[in-house]
């Protein structure tokens, strides 16, 4: 039989991290009382030290303003990419202007394929 992965929320890894960082346990300590890995803990521990130093973390961020940080630039990211296809769609390869209908419906196609991107990630 396999054992089934654990996952933790972001406010649960902030505060198992706060107990070794704020509160002076060990990790083994904090480890125990929590029933949880080293290792995860040590993760965990390692990523808000580096978030409250203001670096953005590439997994999910355990802090409110980082995971601000992340949410702006994800829709950041998006804005620009509807910015591209706003910019393609309003000429075509023949230099002909595309008419407003047209333009909707890229945006429509846009939207439904990164809502899909979005819910499958």
């Amino acid at each position: 039989m396999t054992k089934q992965r654990r996952s933790f929320s972001p406010e649960f890894k902030r505060e198992a991290a706060c107990l070794v960082i704020d509160q002076g346990y060990s990790v083994p300590e904090a480890c125990r009382s929590l029933e949880i890995g080293e290792s995860a803990l040590r993760r965990w521990v390692k990523q808000l030290e580096q978030e409250r130093a203001g670096i953005t973390p590439t997994s999910k961020a355990l802090t409110p303003e980082q995971q601000r940080i992340q949410e702006l630039e994800a829709r950041i990211k998006r804005l620009e990419r509807e910015k591209s296809i706003l910019k393609k769609a309003t000429v075509d390869s023949n230099d002909h202007r595309n008419s407003s209908a047209n333009i909707l419906i890229c945006m429509s196609t846009f939207d439904e394929t990164s809502k899909a991107n979005f819910y499958a990630g």
